[in-house]
């Protein structure tokens, strides 16, 4: 640590103290007498807060925000005001950083969440357990938190989670975007697909492009190829049911309702952090992708509705001029983060099923690695089976919790994690605090592996 960072934690140390001495020590029955928060600035500039709760139960739950949750002049502690609330009640300190810079924050946040451990202690005094958690890029932190720092973090919660990692997941959005602009508009130049120069002419160009692809039987046909290689869900809108087995044209429908969303993900911002483009496709065979994707019949059917020609454009697509990586970039999203899967401690991680971004099957392909580390008895996932990013109910974030925090007291797993356990914690915290338990319930679910699970060009 340089001076400039000690001096930073030395003098953040000392105003939570001297705050958390001012703080009244006792709780009413009306209140609990939670203290105020607390805010303050880490030695890298971004902002942090901590909720100090009226009885500490020695766990402190450390957040992490989502892409573009950094560069606020506040913090955030936990998804939502009512969580927060039930878990100070339950003797949770909780407490959250809000990165200097926004946008792929994941290496700054790695940083700043192990500095704010030490003025949370320095603050409080040692804590029995620390939970690293967040929601989807801080989800990842949060499962990367737990290889860097093992020695910090004693567990983790990933909510919606791309916990597979950047190099897979930025992969797999190469290849929908590389499908899409070959098979659609290959001499669109504003569609960029790496070395970006212009993110929002490159969004707009994109978004056009859909919308004309989708006017056409063969532009449909082509975009549901594209968002097939990506691993798009055929259940992608929430206010939609769901479609019917056969029901080709809904089903592609919700594939080109999440396209834009899902796989034209920003690019620039990560390109210009990692100093180059980490994405690549040499030697990929997209008709073996569209085979391994779970929706071979459907494009086919599709393609033979269009009177296209699939193995035509399989053709076009193997004949393509291929993309390939810088491997320092490719290091930097390694690093920032691309977990391994080697744990130490509990990790607990929920998807919903029609998820595009992170698709679920990040949880599939992050479960395979933890089981190559030799570390699954760690390792716990849970599903709730409907379409959605981060929509879960905060009676089923306390479950989850709830959970976790068992693993942790008890060392032990038991059926804690089963979705019929978790449906009825749910529905007793909620009966007990007045959480939202939402219509949605947990589901037993077996996730897919994602088509391109390498964390860098050398597997």
């Amino acid at each position: 640590m340089s001076r400039n960072q000690t001096i930073a934690r030395s003098v953040g140390a000392l105003a939570l103290a001297v705050a958390l001495m001012a703080a009244p020590n006792t709780a009413s029955a009306a209140d609990l007498a939670h203290p105020a928060p607390i805010r303050g600035v880490l030695s890298s500039g971004g902002a942090y807060v901590l909720h100090e709760p009226a009885a500490w139960n020695g766990t402190v739950l450390v957040w992490s925000p989502g892409y573009g949750g950094g560069g606020q002049p506040n913090a955030d502690a936990a998804p939502s005001q009512e969580l927060l609330d039930w878990a100070l009640d339950e003797g949770y300190a909780l407490a959250g950083t809000s990165t200097l810079a926004g946008g792929w924050s994941v290496e700054d946040l790695q940083s700043d969440q192990r500095e704010l451990v030490d003025v949370i202690e320095d603050g409080l005094g040692d804590a029995d357990d620390v939970i690293a958690w967040g929601e989807s890029m801080g989800g990842l932190t949060s499962a990367a938190l737990m290889e860097a720092h093992p020695d910090v973090f004693d567990a983790a919660l990933p909510l919606c989670g791309s916990v597979a990692g950047a190099v897979p997941m930025l992969n797999g959005a190469l290849d929908g975007t590389f499908v899409f602009k070959e098979l659609i508009a290959p001499d669109d130049d504003a569609m960029e697909l790496v070395h970006v120069e212009d993110e929002s002419a490159r969004q707009a160009a994109f978004a056009a492009a859909i919308e004309r692809a989708q006017s056409t039987s063969e532009g449909r046909a082509r975009l549901a190829l594209a968002a097939s290689v990506a691993q798009i869900p055929t259940w992608t809108q929430p206010d939609d049911e769901r479609p019917g087995r056969h029901d080709i044209r809904e089903q592609q429908e919700q594939l080109y309702a999440a396209f834009q969303w899902g796989v034209v993900s920003p690019r620039q911002p990560l390109e210009e952090r990692a100093g180059g483009n980490f994405s690549w496709n040499t030697g990929v065979d997209y008709g073996r992708s569209l085979i391994h994707s779970g929706n071979a019949r459907l494009v086919r059917e599709l393609y033979r509705e269009a009177g296209v020609s699939l193995r035509d454009d399989l053709g076009a697509l193997a004949r393509a001029e291929r993309i390939s990586a810088d491997p320092r970039a490719v290091a930097y999203m390694r690093q920032n983060a691309t977990p391994t899967g080697e744990i130490s401690g509990p990790v607990l991680t929920v998807h919903q099923t029609g998820d595009t971004a992170p698709t679920a099957a990040q949880a599939g392909t992050y479960a395979d690695r933890v089981r190559s580390a030799g570390a699954a008895p760690l390792l716990r996932q849970t599903f709730i089976d409907v379409p959605g990013h981060c929509g879960y109910a905060d009676a089923q974030v306390a479950a989850l919790l709830t959970a976790l925090q068992t693993r942790l007291d008890t060392g032990r797993w038991g059926a804690t994690t089963t979705a019929k356990a978790l449906n009825a914690s749910a529905e007793r915290i909620s009966a007990d605090s007045g959480l939202d338990q939402g219509d949605d319930p947990f589901a037993r679910y077996a996730p897919d592996r994602m088509l391109r699970p390498e964390r860098g060009t050398d597997g």
